[in-house]
């Protein structure tokens, strides 16, 4: 039987996985299923290449991604991942003056930057001195391992090849940065919010000023040749709303801010009751 939709969209962090950050077996077999039956699956993450790679490893081979938000995608197929690197479809860099003023405004608010690096998904993540009391970050570029690169000064330092500035902390902090950012930066640049009231923490990405999710998979959809109403895609925070918004079909999860829910997209149950594979079961193996 041939799917009506060709293309699904898959946000990976409180959409694919669950609270446990596994992919249940129920939401596996559902993927499996449908790229068995000639459905395209992509995942639209915030995440960086080195912690969205093994996410995707998980569903098979071939799985493409759009990493940061947008802002750089690839394709990790064996028979393109040369010396370990994937094929880069697209990259949206920040410029560089850019970052250094996001560092400035950052710092001004008492926020601690991290600047991800790699046009080719190396996923570095540049640092300076970060806040002893700001765990949720430390914890964050910790667990980057030999990926992190510590420097003295961010602005003086700063590489070459900028993607993302990103902020963490608290959810009041980075509810109190991110009109600041906005209205600091202008035009010259995206801020994304990843905001997680549930547990009082939040994330906040600076990004080229074009990138966005759906921005990026409108680009897919044109390399692939596949119409908006061939896709179906699926999220569950106001860093997916371009992407659910510009889908044939856009879902939110249950366990999505209750704001987003004024969007008027279907609601699906939580990452926890297997939202993802309830959709996928619906309207795509039916």
């Amino acid at each position: 039987m041939t799917a009506r939709y060709r293309l699904l969209a898959l946000d990976i962090d409180g959409t694919l996985l669950g609270g446990d950050k596994r992919i249940s077996p129920r939401t596996l077999q559902a993927v499996a299923g449908a790229r068995a039956s000639g459905v395209r699956v992509v995942l639209v993450t915030g995440r960086r290449y080195p912690a969205a790679r093994p996410i995707a490893a998980q569903l098979g081979p071939g799985v493409p991604l759009v990493l940061h938000h947008g802002a750089l995608a690839v394709d990790p197929h064996p028979e393109t991942d040369h010396d370990g690197a994937p094929l880069v479809l697209r990259c949206l860099p920040l410029d560089r003056d850019v970052v250094r003023e996001v560092v400035r405004l950052g710092r001004e608010c008492g926020a601690d930057p991290v600047v991800h690096c790699g046009f080719r998904g190396e996923g570095r993540l540049v640092v300076a001195a970060i806040a002893r009391d700001n765990t949720m970050l430390l914890g964050y570029v910790d667990r980057g391992g030999r990926d992190r690169v510590q420097v003295e000064d961010l602005e003086r330092e700063l590489p070459d090849d900028p993607v993302q500035v990103m902020f963490a902390g608290p959810l009041p902090a980075m509810l109190a940065l991110y009109p600041r950012l906005v209205a600091g930066l202008g035009a010259r640049a995206k801020v994304e919010r990843t905001l997680y009231p549930g547990h009082e923490m939040g994330f906040l990405d600076v990004l080229h000023p074009q990138v966005s999710k759906g921005e990026a998979l409108e680009f897919l959809r044109g390399r692939w040749h596949l119409a908006r109403e061939e896709t179906m895609a699926i999220g569950d925070n106001w860093n997916d709303r371009d992407m659910l918004t510009g889908a044939g079909r856009g879902l939110i999860m249950g366990n999505a801010d209750p704001a987003l829910h004024e969007l008027g997209l279907e609601v699906l149950p939580t990452n926890d009751e297997d939202g993802v594979a309830v959709a996928i079961e619906k309207y795509v193996l039916a």
